[in-house]
């Protein structure tokens, strides 16, 4: 039988995503930016299949901390933004979720991500705001950050995805599309290293 995605992750589908924001509280600062990389496990490889990208116009009512864009380097009201409100965003990513949990037999999506809960924080605290629902596991995360300490011994995303030998280039990190695909390839070289890890240790790959 194939090892398909939900056989590997026990039915959850994990959902690579980065964001930017113009601060560090959910409830306060504004979401700026969503991207998410869907991935499917084929011949024991995580490989993309289709990436998700928004620019959020900033909710009225919360706050820019100008230290946050100063280092993200957005400008909210920039026109070619193309940004969209973050309700029609979160709309869309549940859309997306579904429908790749859908094709790929998953019950149920999961976050992955690098310091992945403050993602989900944001995310969470967005869907509230405007009553949606969020196709995310409510508290579970796959945090690439505490799986490169475990196995690589780095926390920072460019040192794990470097000493993983892979190219990072500081030029394109803290956009949310570029960090969430290369998280995806890192996330993906971790589950390697675990599942090889696994097969020499004798346990194998689980079935159930």
């Amino acid at each position: 039988m194939k090892y398909t995605i939900d056989r590997r992750f026990k039915g959850l589908l994990p959902v690579v995503i980065d964001i930017e924001t113009a601060g560090f509280d959910p409830n306060e600062n504004a979401l700026l930016e969503v991207a998410a990389v869907f991935m499917n496990y084929d011949e024991g490889i995580l490989q993309p299949i289709h990436i998700f990208h928004e620019h959020v116009i900033p909710e009225p009512g919360l706050e820019l901390d100008e230290a946050a864009l100063e280092f993200t380097q957005i400008i909210p009201d920039h026109p070619f933004r193309m940004a969209k409100p973050e309700a029609e965003v979160i709309q869309l990513l549940n859309e997306e979720i579904s429908k790749y949990m859908d094709f790929l037999g998953c019950s149920r999506s999961v976050l992955v991500g690098h310091n992945g809960q403050f993602d989900l924080s944001f995310l969470q605290a967005a869907a509230e705001r405007h009553q949606l629902p969020l196709q995310l596991h409510r508290f579970l995360v796959m945090d690439t950050a505490t799986l490169s300490a475990a196995l690589l011994g780095e926390t920072v995303l460019a040192k794990a995805v470097r000493k993983a030998r892979l190219p990072f280039d500081d030029a394109q990190a803290h956009g949310a599309l570029y960090d969430a695909t290369i998280t995806s390839e890192l996330f993906s070289k971790l589950i390697q290293q675990a599942d090889a890890s696994r097969i020499r240790s004798g346990s194998g790959r689980s079935s159930g």
